[in-house]
């Protein structure tokens, strides 16, 4: 069960069955991690697709059915179920799959709920570290590691670059978009900077562990779970704009004290 749960008995119920159908879903993936067997298959964009992906995601989708049978579904690798009801789960099976490829345990699976264009429950879940970092609107961030208690996520209070830790997923992305001088410029600017990228790098912030984690290239289901963790975390997570949506195709989480100096610095200044 959650600590301190949100007053609105609604998101309690969706958030302790997010956490307990992700917890599955962690069990699937993990009897493929580090198979010599595991066959990687790449997909229309060139990203990689495995066997544990789509279980993952085929079994959240059952979950989901039978407990929400009107409530949509948007993931990534099945076609999209309309909502009837107004809520819309957003997953992610496994968010990272090319570390979990290579045998690098920073991925996740990422259980989203939306409600009227609102995301109000995030799950995080790694199933390699058994951790899981997870909020609903209202009811505080928190972080689990293994059967410990979960403890209250918060973001750093860090207000300077140069006391910054600065994560992002792959340098490349930032190519990509033409960016490549404001991840060179964070880049001498930040303390550290670090590629432990996917949500690992977003959930990093949400715990203290990072300030700012900026992702160049983003898809709905990447960033849907990430909200309201890191809000609720007193953070921020916004696209480059400084907008809250997860529908820009780039992302932001950041600490506070941080936001308005990394998007002066997304917008040259």
């Amino acid at each position: 069960m959650t600590q301190q749960p949100p007053e609105n008995d609604e998101l309690k119920g969706r958030l302790d069955f997010a956490l307990a159908a992700s917890a599955e879903a962690a069990e699937l993936i993990m009897k493929h991690y580090q198979s010599q067997d595991l066959q990687v298959e790449s997909k229309g964009d060139a990203s990689p697709v495995t066997i544990a992906d789509r279980g993952a995601e085929e079994l959240l989708r059952e979950r989901i059915a039978e407990r929400y049978p009107d409530d949509g579904v948007l993931g990534e690798e099945f076609d999209e179920t309309p909502s009837q009801s107004g809520w819309r789960w957003i997953l992610d099976p496994i968010d990272g799959t090319k570390s979990f490829i290579h045998g690098v345990p920073l991925f996740g699976t990422l259980v989203g709920l939306e409600k009227d264009d609102k995301c109000e429950v995030g799950v995080c879940r790694f199933p390699a570290l058994n951790e899981v970092v997870y909020a609903a609107s209202g009811g505080g961030a928190w972080w689990q590691i293994g059967s410990a208690k979960p403890q209250p996520a918060r973001v750093s209070s860090v207000s300077s670059l140069g006391d910054a830790c600065f994560c992002t997923t792959t340098v490349t992305g930032w190519d990509d978009v033409s960016a490549g001088d404001l991840f060179d410029r964070f880049s001498r600017e930040a303390k550290l900077t670090r590629g432990w990228g996917d949500c690992y790098g977003h959930m990093l912030v949400a715990t203290g562990r990072a300030e700012f984690m900026v992702d160049p290239k983003l898809n709905p289901w990447d960033a849907a779970a990430l909200v309201p963790i890191v809000q609720e975390a007193g953070g921020h997570f916004v696209d480059w704009n400084g907008q809250p949506t997860i529908y820009s195709g780039n992302g932001l989480s950041v600490n506070a004290n941080l936001r308005q100096n990394v998007l002066d610095r997304l917008h040259g200044n």
